[in-house]
């Protein structure tokens, strides 16, 4: 019996949580509320592909008359073939059942139906791929069988990672969704409802918080707050996350209240705390009495905004560790649905969420929701204490990989990160979003990469440095090159978000971009992208000040949701045509073909040829470097200590002791000679520039000990011999 059900509704991801529950019940420990969470969509997923579901889903497409399409009847008659595997496959996602990776990948173990038809492209796209991934795209493609038919047969709203996203999406009326929760419960409700009710009857709560961070979540949370309502009135229910911290802020609809009793925006902790106040402990008292945080509420039959306390918000060194407890996570499901390394992050393998700082440092793209509280606020948590929880949340799930799901992650606070992981000596793997930006150096992604960084995802955008200006992103196109250089050669991969339709860009300029973006991947800069079109949100500076940036936004009467805004643009241009032509000539350059192709190609109506010289981003990577160094930069050795051998010299008579240093990494070995002081002083340095001892020096730290033994520091520094050691693991940051 809990205090508090944090729910996350159907679906979001099915190979590890969503974090929002998980932070929110780390918050409520450190102030002793109970709480109890689970992911309602992997509980579903789970149900509904097992062999015994399936069975029932097979016969009510026959019960229903609604097998129509040649593909569909394909599946139905080899039931059997897909019924037999299914409970077995699943264990196999879930890591479970690995040997069966073998039988996965052999000719005819499994049935296919139209998406295995990608199949002769499967040696192209995977052929550098081990038998398990292999094993993972073909059980992926087989439940994509099992999708599509229960899409056409069963319930067209479902999807893996949402559901009935379309009543979602821009829903400035409430209208469709509640005509649509008026209808009969679907098949799937009725699974989502039967699992609900069982945790409702163990955890007996007071109060339901669903967190809902897209609109393929909303219709479920709709549903579920409904059969709550029918079945068990004395229960409160509270709604907030992503989705409502977006578009619910103009709400005045009263019958979502028949659904919620609240609706929380922004930061959940304090509101979450004040409603369990409210509900579990202060009864007694009138709803003008309670206090509240940013909450809506039905007040004598109008839609009131609350927000009456004093008390401030927790400051993130306050909120507790993320606390995954009661989740299932031995059961989540590994996936690999396309050959983009990127996306295969997300949705394969489990990862334990952690935000490194609060809000964007950056904060002014101009398509970017920046007046909103969660990017607007901006608050970076201490390196030693994100270290800390990173520690916790190891020991409670037994996974050493993290996801920072920052908005973009700050260059000093991932340099910090690095050296506190390299301090602790943890074995740690992790990937982030940032802004490529010039303070990520190639010294500084050396140290990124020896942390345990794999990969990192930002934004290009459109790669025009006008437009980027427009956008006010803080880049140019150079340094995204240079950065995504740096980060490469550092081994991390790079995925690149990229817009098009962007307000005022031209067709020549999307032509250019693409010219830009085919010469990254051609030069092996980026590993992995996508192209997705701009679209005017109501919180931006764009669709604060649309006539500013040349468009005319189609205003509608606000119920509802409110986010996404239809617009014309002054220049006319329908951006929708680019769409295919961009992600299809993407698709082929991340998969190491089609740089030489006119990328006239790729579009089926005449573009203007490319301005940009086919070698603009080789040249912006032939900047020299300069040998200065920061008087503040930190100097860190990340290599093992050199065995030693000491000769002498003679020449002219004159004897000159020298040591030769060989140092060994993992792959390579290192030989120097210096003179034998110098040597001396170098070896107890290095000693103490390991990132174990916690004492990195700055280069004037550093110079001011040299030259307290000898003349001339920066001659010894620049040296060649020290030059070569800089490339083997002593990085300036």
């Amino acid at each position: 019996m809990k205090d508090l059900l944090l729910i996350t509704p159907p679906f979001t991801q099915l190979n590890t949580p969503y974090p929002a529950t998980a932070y929110l019940k780390g918050f409520l420990n450190t102030i002793g509320v109970s709480a109890f969470q689970m992911d309602l969509g992997i509980e579903v997923i789970l149900e509904l592909f097992s062999k015994k579901t399936f069975e029932k889903l097979f016969d009510l497409a026959i019960e229903n008359d609604s097998i129509a399409t040649e593909n569909c009847q394909r599946i139905y008659t080899l039931k059997e073939d897909y019924l037999q595997p299914l409970d077995a496959i699943i264990l196999f996602l879930q890591g479970k059942n690995q040997t069966l990776a073998r039988q996965i990948c052999t000719t005819n173990f499994l049935p296919q139906a139209s998406r295995f038809e990608q199949l002769e492209d499967m040696d192209w796209a995977f052929g550098e791929m081990g038998m398990q991934d292999k094993a993972k795209h073909l059980a992926t493609l087989y439940l994509e069988d099992l999708s599509d038919f229960i899409i056409e047969c069963i319930d067209p709203n479902f999807g893996f990672s949402r559901y009935a996203e379309r009543l979602g999406q821009s829903a400035n009326a409430f209208d469709e969704l509640y005509d649509s929760l008026q209808n009969k419960p679907t098949f799937i409700d009725d699974l989502t409802l039967n699992i609900l009710e069982d945790k409702l009857k163990t955890v007996q709560p007071k109060l339901i918080c669903f967190s809902v961070p897209f609109p393929g979540n909303l219709y479920s949370a709709f549903r579920c707050a409904q059969f709550i309502k029918a079945n068990y009135p004395e229960i409160k229910i509270a709604i907030g996350g992503g989705f409502p911290n977006t578009e619910l802020r103009q709400v005045t609809d009263t019958r979502v209240f028949d659904f919620f009793d609240f609706i929380t925006l922004d930061d959940g902790e304090l509101p979450i705390e004040l409603l369990h106040q409210n509900v579990c402990n202060t009864q007694n008292k009138t709803l003008c009495e309670q206090e509240f945080k940013r909450t809506f509420i039905l007040d004598k039959g109008t839609v009131v905004y609350k927000n009456n306390t004093t008390r401030p918000d927790y400051k993130q060194l306050q909120v507790g560790t993320p606390d995954y407890s009661d989740l299932l996570l031995e059961d989540y499901i590994s996936v690999i649905e396309i050959a983009n390394p990127m996306h295969s992050l997300w949705s394969d393998g489990r990862w334990n969420k952690l935000t490194m700082a609060h809000g964007c440092y950056w904060g002014k793209c101009t398509f970017c929701d920046i007046s909103l509280d969660y990017i607007k606020i901006y608050e970076p948590i201490a390196a030693s204490l994100l270290v800390d929880r990173m520690e916790q949340l190891i020991a409670q799930t037994g996974e050493n990989g993290f996801h920072f799901v920052d908005e973009a992650a700050p260059p000093a606070l991932m340099k910090a990160l690095a050296l506190e992981i390299l301090k602790r000596q943890l074995t740690v793997t992790w990937w982030t979003n940032i802004r490529f930006e010039k303070n990520f150096t190639q010294d500084l992604c050396y140290l990124l990469k020896a942390s345990g960084c794999i990969a990192v995802s930002g934004g290009l955008e459109v790669a025009s440095d006008r437009l980027l200006k427009l956008i006010d992103k803080g880049v140019t196109v150079e340094q995204v090159a240079q950065v995504t250089r740096n980060f490469t050669q550092a081994n991390i991969m790079v995925h690149s978000y990229l817009m098009y339709g962007y307000p005022t860009q031209t067709v020549q300029e999307t032509v250019d971009s693409l010219e830009m973006v085919r010469q990254l991947f051609e030069l092996g800069i980026i590993q992995s992208g996508f192209w997705h079109q701009f679209a005017l949100t109501a919180h931006s500076p764009i669709g604060l000040n649309p006539s500013y940036y040349g468009i005319t936004p189609n205003y509608k009467s606000i119920t509802f949701a409110n986010n996404d805004i239809d617009f014309t643009d002054k220049t006319g241009i329908d951006h929708n045509m680019f769409s295919f032509g961009l992600k299809k000539s993407l698709f082929n350059f991340m998969h190491g073909i089609g740089f030489d192709m006119d990328l006239q190609e790729w579009f089926d109506f005449d573009i203007p040829q490319s301005t940009i010289t086919p070698y603009y981003i080789e040249d912006c990577l032939n900047t020299q470097a300069s040998l200065t160094t920061k008087p503040t930069a930190k100097i860190v050795w990340l290599g093992h200590l050199p065995l030693v051998r000491e000769y002498t010299k003679n020449k002219k008579g004159f004897v000159n002791e020298l040591l030769e240093l060989t140092f060994h990494d993992k792959t390579d070995r290192l030989q120097i000679t210096v003179n034998k002081p110098e040597g001396e002083w170098l070896l107890d340095t290095l000693e103490t520039l390991k990132p174990t001892t916690g004492k990195a020096l700055s280069f004037s730290a550093l110079k001011k000990d040299f030259e307290s033994h000898f003349e001339d520091f920066e001659l010894f520094w620049f040296s060649k011999q020290m030059q070569k050691l800089k490339d083997f693991g002593l990085l300036q940051l």
